[in-house]
């Protein structure tokens, strides 16, 4: 307990120290770049007005509706991007045939960019908000799938073979054995899938609609308040590291192979 705890404290101690010196590099590097411009509202892409914004920011109604509706966005893209993953992974698992089927063809689309179905998904689907699941959904779903894969193939064939000496059947093998063990590995997809979706969130926000984090960003750039600006990146940076701390936590949590 007591090297857990130190261990807590020394990692605390320098994910601060990292954050002050990131402020810092930030600092001398806007100095540096802005040290010629006419322009003084570039001044304030620096730590020092950003930093005062953010404050106002957090206090902003506005933001807030907004942050809630790109959560819900991720949310469902993600959920999408779950049954689908995650029922191609089993299937992926179960038959080496289909795997050797489709792993070709899939290794194909994963190496398009997901932001390349935009006009596509623009055309084809009825809404501006469809056609953001959709992008969120190409670029979560291969995590959850590869890892589903992975997680099932990986368990030691002697489990199962105990598990049918027992008399399991196959239905019980797969929900009694095979994914309680794969479960950590679709966390981990599930948090890997977490981040490329709030990657792509912000650009897939640049289409036709009024409310979102993207929006924000597109709006403060268009009436120059770089302030808010450098405000909108460092909250989305916060919202995806909290996002990305809790999957983290969870998958800690589940992991069986370091209890």
């Amino acid at each position: 307990m007591k090297h857990s705890y130190k261990q807590s404290l020394n990692m605390l101690l320098y994910g601060v120290l990292g954050s002050i010196l990131l402020t810092i590099v930030w600092q001398l590097t806007g100095m540096v770049v802005f040290s010629g411009s006419q322009n003084h509202q570039f001044q304030n892409f620096l730590p020092l007005p950003a930093f005062k914004a953010l404050l106002h920011l957090f206090h902003n109604h506005v933001f807030w509706i907004s942050v809630l509706a790109s959560l819900r966005r991720v949310a469902v893209g993600l959920a999408f991007a779950f049954v689908f993953g995650f029922t191609w992974g089993v299937i992926l698992a179960i038959s080496q045939r289909f795997r050797d089927l489709t792993t070709l063809p899939m290794q194909f689309v994963r190496m398009i960019s997901p932001l390349s179905w935009m006009p596509i998904a623009i055309l084809v689907l009825p809404s501006f908000e469809y056609a953001i699941y959709f992008l969120i959904l190409m670029a979560a779903i291969w995590p959850i799938m590869h890892n589903t894969t992975q997680g099932l193939l990986d368990v030691p064939p002697s489990w199962i073979n105990m598990a049918r000496l027992q008399g399991a059947t196959k239905i019980q093998v797969l929900f009694r054995v095979l994914l309680p063990s794969a479960l950590p590995y679709v966390l981990n997809g599930i948090r890997l899938a977490l981040g490329i979706a709030w990657i792509i969130l912000v650009p897939a926000e640049y289409l036709g609609i009024n409310k979102g984090l993207g929006y924000l960003i597109n709006d403060a750039r268009d009436t120059m308040e770089y302030d808010r600006l450098m405000d909108l990146v460092i909250a989305i940076g916060l919202l995806g590291f909290i996002l990305d701390s809790i999957f983290r936590l969870l998958s800690k949590h589940f992991d069986w192979r370091h209890r």
